[in-house]
């Protein structure tokens, strides 16, 4: 992938896009396509077409795709279904048509069975069934994998798929009730400590397991897969490692100095009781996460995003 390769990179102001962009101009890339939902609907077969007989990429990295906590997936659950399938299936077909050389999907940990063994491996997706309350979205997300897969049988196109764990860091949604759970968990301790509040309520009973990986470490290997990567096996994005909710409760009432007690809500739905991948794939591949937990949330609490994100203006009541 040659450093004048003229990339499109969907999704560019999303949390992951645009850790790809920052990922790709460091590396010094500098010919990058981007386009915002409000320039470019990726949900219009018809826009798509334009947009790719206009620009015509050479390569695609496919960020772009309604993302939520369980609270959203389980709410809107035909727009997460509807949305994440026309926008893969607009963008992987125009990327066939027009020959694009090389395409990353990028789905998510989440189209695993929800008891599926643990450490979970590649080969155990479609073994048993998904986590309810976020099915729509993995379907969609398993569509498109498979999706890629048909493209690069039929067509012999070089689609890869990467599966990434639970992300954070700069760019994420810190909305109260339509985050993921760590940064939720942020947002929850920064408030109850910035508002004086004894106590703080998380959801669930702290019992199942989580890995975390950060959002930059996620861009990286993405861009390890471009280079070093061509076969039709969906690749694991992860750390290899976990952390219990209510471990991770503990380390974020640490770094946030949050002085008062912390209850579990056993009336609200604990989703899948584990999911931690299996990265041998990925490690056998010469890639390994460079960004420890810890540090990552050190980092998410210093950072100017965090800051807007939390400012007295933003800071709401909690429960």
């Amino acid at each position: 992938m040659e450093l004048n390769a003229r990339i499109y990179v969907a999704g560019h102001r999303g949390m992951v896009g645009a850790a790809l962009v920052r990922r790709l101009k460091q590396a010094g890339y500098f010919n990058l396509i981007t386009r915002s939902s409000q320039e470019l609907d990726l949900r219009d077969q018809g826009a798509v077409e334009d947009f790719f007989s206009l620009e015509n990429p050479e390569y695609v990295l496919l960020a772009a795709a309604k993302v939520g906590g369980i609270l959203a997936n389980n709410t809107y659950r035909a727009d997460f279904l509807y949305d994440n399938l026309m926008i893969q299936s607009n963008v992987l077909r125009e990327s066939q048509r027009r020959g694009v050389k090389k395409l990353l999907f990028l789905g998510s940990s989440c189209i695993y069975p929800k008891m599926a063994p643990q450490p979970i491996k590649e080969d155990y997706l479609l073994t048993g069934p998904l986590e309810p309350t976020n099915e729509p979205y993995a379907i969609a997300k398993i569509a498109g994998l498979k999706l890629c897969e048909a493209y690069r049988e039929q067509y012999d196109c070089n689609f890869i798929t990467a599966m990434p764990t639970n992300l954070y860091g700069p760019g994420d949604n810190y909305h109260p009730q339509n985050s993921h759970v760590l940064p939720a968990l942020l947002r929850r301790f920064a408030e109850a400590q910035a508002l004086g509040h004894p106590r703080v309520v998380v959801w669930g009973t702290g019992t199942p397991r989580r890995e975390f990986l950060h959002v930059d470490d996620l861009a990286d290997a993405c861009l390890h897969l471009m280079l070093h990567y061509n076969e039709v096996a969906p690749v694991n994005i992860g750390t290899g490692r976990d952390i219990s909710i209510q471990e991770l409760a503990e380390l974020v009432t640490e770094l946030t100095g949050y002085l008062g007690e912390t209850v579990f809500d056993f009336s609200h739905p604990d989703g899948t009781p584990r999911k931690l991948l299996d990265v041998s794939r990925l490690h056998a591949l010469g890639w390994q996460h460079s960004i420890g937990l810890r540090e990552g949330i050190e980092a998410v609490l210093q950072s100017e995003d965090w800051r807007r994100a939390t400012s007295a203006s933003s800071l709401s009541v909690v429960a």
